[in-house]
């Protein structure tokens, strides 16, 4: 295996899903007193979320609550609890030619613009025959750590 040319410098998220974002809310932002930042809605994702926070400055992990906008079409983001988690990554386009020769699996959509702005990638939760390394059951997000980030968690 060759010198991988990226760093993982720490979670960037996590994703919850359930039928109904409210009562999320109930646990996450009333209880535990994460900070509401903002919200995301996606037809092409099947996605209604509250993007939420916990944590300071570079050290903030992003908590996302999702429901789907219809519960029958996938992505189905209410049938796994824990959706995805989201890793910072120090140079995403380097990770993903390097991750994808050592043969892991990239879910449809290639590098885009993700809901808190920052380039994204996801590895698929499942592997194939040409491709068999994946999150074994468990759907990642890649992120690319803006400069601010890469610098204070490197």
């Amino acid at each position: 295996m060759s010198t991988r040319p990226f760093k993982v410098l720490g979670i960037q998220q996590i994703a919850i899903g359930g039928p109904d974002k409210t009562r999320l809310q109930k646990l996450w932002v009333e209880m535990l007193g994460l900070q509401l930042t903002g919200t995301f809605r996606s037809e092409r994702e099947n996605v209604d979320e509250d993007i939420c926070a916990m944590g300071q400055g570079v050290h903030t992990v992003e908590v996302d609550l999702m429901q789907p906008l219809d519960p029958e079409k996938k992505p189905a983001v209410h049938t796994t609890p824990l959706n995805h988690v989201g890793l910072w990554i120090d140079d995403l386009p380097r990770a993903v030619e390097w991750l994808t020769a050592q043969g892991v699996r990239f879910a449809p959509g290639g590098i885009r613009k993700g809901a808190a702005g920052h380039d994204i990638c996801f590895l698929h939760p499942k592997s194939c025959e040409e491709f068999p390394v994946s999150g074994e059951g468990v759907l990642i997000e890649l992120v690319q750590a803006p400069p601010e980030v890469i610098a204070g968690l490197s």
